[in-house]
Order: structure tokens, then sequence, then C-alpha cells
């Protein structure tokens, strides 16, 4: 029978972070981050951070005996960017790639009922 966990994916612009948890989301297994993994700041967003990263996290989870994950990808989200970040897609294919089974993929960004006013201004943010 196969053992079951929970990846949770924080993929923003400036960092990516891989916890994987028990089922239950109670009991952190292992955790991992892009500036764990990297040496200068600007890359722990990266594809290439978020990859290592997810391989750390998956060597962790075969050690304990864990074969098979359900995904949760999270962004900043509320008031800040709701889309995730680059290392998102990367740590899911270096997770399968690893050769941990994927069960389900959720997002799990927190959508506001609006809440505080984001950043801006009226105009927007002018590029």
């Amino acid at each position: 029978m196969p053992k079951w966990a929970v990846a949770h994916i924080y993929a923003s612009y400036n960092n990516v972070i891989i916890t994987l948890t028990d089922i239950t989301g109670a009991e952190t297994i292992t955790k991992c981050s892009g500036g764990m993994v990297v040496k200068a700041d600007k890359d722990q967003a990266s594809p290439y951070a978020a990859m290592k990263t997810a391989e750390r996290v998956a060597d962790i989870a075969r050690d304990k005996g864990i074969d098979s994950i359900h995904v949760r990808i999270r962004a900043p989200g509320g008031n800040k960017s709701v889309s995730p970040g680059p290392g998102a897609q990367a740590a899911i294919r270096a997770l399968a790639r690893a050769g941990l089974r994927i069960g389900r993929i959720e997002d799990v960004t927190p959508v506001p009922h609006d809440g505080t006013k984001s950043r801006g201004g009226r105009r927007g943010r002018r590029v």
C-alpha cells in the first residue's frame, strides 16, 4: 500500500519553499527552500533552485518510506501576486522525475474577500 504525504510548494518571485507534511498537514516531515540550495540571492526563485529543492525533499521522502504525494501550490496571494513564481512548475516536474507518484495538484493561493488596498495606486503600476 502506498504511503502518502502532502508537498506544500510556496512559489513567489523571491523564493521557493517546499514543505513535506503527513496527509493531515499537522506533522512536518521535511522542508527546504531555494536559498538553501543556491549561492546567489537572485537565483532563489529560479526554476533551477526549485528543481534542486524538490530533489532534496524527494530524497528525504524516499528515506522515510513515502512514495506518493499530493501537491498544494501557493502563491503569495492576498493583496500581493496571485500567480505562482517561475519555480512552481519546475518543482512539480522534479518531484515527479525523482520517482514520487503524484496524486492531486491543487492551488491553495489565498484569495481576498476584499481586504486591504492593493499596492500600485489608483492608476496601477506604470512600467
